[in-house]
């Protein structure tokens, strides 16, 4: 088994400069050595998923760690009060919006965190929040799911998207794209909100990325008769 100071220099090797100058502008910040998520997988191949190793990857504090720790965690092993402390850590929107919330959805548990922490006054917290329940939604049949909660969660949108904090704006927005493109019996309802909110302006730092009309975007899930086909696994 792969050591964590063996991946920490595996990781060191696969730095570079300009994804590491790319991921700064969007939020990223030292230490880390700017490693590409095709690279990261190298390492997965190695390691697979490893519980423990993934808890010591994630509390180096070095975001490429992290984000392998993410990748690598065991969903049927991580605890709660683990998760908890990995949000807590997750400065900035790789961590926050993709690598816990992945790993948090594929839990048989992730819709009670990822509610709790929608209601947090940090902004990284509360956009976990909502990139969980949308990768929950994603990756957990229907009958398990709480239609009715995610319902009462599309009229929250509604109501708060335009007043809530920068982050947490665009994974609303991916909230209501998820619900819309996966959970068929509300389907209507998140074209109805997406309607409702319309364009969402999120400062993206300066970088390329733009926020998605979420009405459009359920539109070509519909046209391709995707609409309710669930994911194997949130993390990609």
């Amino acid at each position: 088994m792969m050591t964590v100071h063996e991946i920490m220099e595996e990781l060191r090797a696969f730095g570079d400069p300009q994804t590491k100058s790319t991921l700064m502008r969007h939020g990223a910040r030292e230490p880390f050595f700017g490693v590409k998520v095709q690279d990261l997988k190298k390492i997965l191949k190695k390691t697979k998923k490893n519980h423990q190793l993934s808890l010591e990857l994630y509390a180096t504090g070095n975001s490429d760690a992290m984000y392998l720790a993410g990748l690598m965690a065991d969903e049927q092993q991580i605890t709660r009060e683990q998760l908890n402390d990995w949000v807590d850590q997750a400065y900035w929107s790789y961590l926050s919006e993709y690598a816990v919330p992945w790993v948090t959805a594929e839990t048989d548990f992730g819709f009670e965190p990822g509610m709790e922490w929608i209601d947090s006054d940090r902004e990284t917290v509360a956009s976990a929040g909502w990139s969980t329940l949308a990768s929950f939604a994603a990756v957990h049949g229907d009958d398990e799911l709480d239609i009715p909660a995610y319902s009462r969660l599309l009229d929250k949108v509604k109501k708060e998207i335009h007043q809530a904090p920068n982050r947490v704006r665009y994974a609303m927005n991916g909230f209501v794209i998820a619900v819309g493109s996966y959970v068929e019996p509300l389907t209507g309802a998140s074209m109805a909100t997406a309607e409702a909110i319309g364009q969402v302006t999120v400062d993206m730092g300066g970088t390329a990325c733009k926020v998605p009309l979420a009405g459009p975007y359920i539109q070509k899930i519909v046209d391709k008769g995707r609409i309710g086909v669930k994911r194997k696994t949130a993390r990609c």
